[in-house]
């Protein structure tokens, strides 16, 4: 079963500037709590017991936020406020453990990747991009079903979900020859960056999820720099399918682009009328601005 889950959090975030000139993106609140939490409990959900968060000088504040803040647990617990110190002590639990690595330059995802393999070993692993909130309302959440695939089939898993055809040439879309059902994978034969409308081999884009054999590690040391100058994971999977099989895991939930303002406005909305606190309080305010 796969245990470890890199999580590549060292990017600037430009997309959510000013914002992002002083707080990590990921530690841009959803409703109560940044949004890269969201992402960890989506991993702890599926089983995962170790985070690795590949990082930059400038984003001490997550590490901080996962770690124990023993003057702030005494201050609330002289002050009897049980509640607020269970909420910052269950962050993640006790068996979770989250360790973190720099990534020294900005040479992409697949060297984000690269920064994880002492760790990582010989394992297999799950990449959760931070930017991207999954929203499942199932009990076995999306990850954990790609991890069960790969458990079952030993198939890399890329997460993919359907859009607009007139949207196709803002993603990448997988290469499949059918369309699998929601919750289901099917084998891919590629990844096309951003195709010309009506070129597109499927209206499936990949989504921020990968569940990936150790020796993607290998390839990545191999791999060139591509689009961007820099080093692309698309291009590891690539090379990897002239070996291995790769599928797509068509998920099931709701996808949010926390990178995007808007995007994450979506978010706010989405999560916000869902809370068990303030869900009610928040849709009569969404019904008074409305009117």
């Amino acid at each position: 079963m796969i245990k470890k889950a890199i999580l590549p959090v060292a990017g600037l975030g430009t997309r959510f500037l000013p914002a992002s000139k002083s707080i990590p993106k990921e530690m841009v609140t959803v409703v109560d709590r940044p949004a890269i939490e969201y992402v960890v409990k989506e991993a702890v959900a599926a089983g995962i017991e170790q985070i690795i968060l590949v990082t930059h000088s400038s984003k001490a504040s997550i590490e901080n936020y996962f770690d124990r803040n023993f003057e702030l647990e005494t201050t609330l617990e002289n002050k009897k406020k049980y509640d607020l110190l269970k909420l910052i002590t269950e962050i993640v639990p006790a068996h979770v453990s989250i360790v973190s690595v720099r990534q020294p330059q900005p040479l992409g995802l697949g060297h984000a990747v690269l920064c994880a393999k002492d760790i990582v070993g010989d394992a297999p692993f799950a990449v959760l991009l931070p930017d991207v909130l999954v929203k499942d309302s199932d009990p076995e959440n999306d990850i954990s079903l790609m991890i069960k695939r790969f458990s079952a089939s030993q198939a890399s898993q890329i997460m993919v979900e359907a859009v607009p055809d007139h949207l196709v040439d803002q993603y990448g879309i997988v290469d499949v020859a059918s369309s699998p059902a929601e919750g289901q994978s099917v084998v891919m034969q590629g990844i096309v960056e951003k195709p010309a409308v009506g070129t597109a081999p499927s209206n499936l884009s990949v989504v921020g999820r990968y569940v990936l054999p150790a020796k993607i590690m290998q390839l990545l040391e191999q791999t060139p720099k591509g689009a961007g100058n820099e080093i692309q994971l698309t291009d590891a999977i690539a090379a990897l399918q002239t070996t291995d099989t790769v599928e797509a895991y068509r998920m099931k939930g709701q996808t949010f682009d926390c990178g995007s303002k808007l995007g994450y406005l979506k978010a706010v909305l989405h999560y916000g009328v869902a809370h068990p606190h303030l869900g009610e309080d928040f849709k009569a305010l969404i019904k008074e601005l409305a009117l």
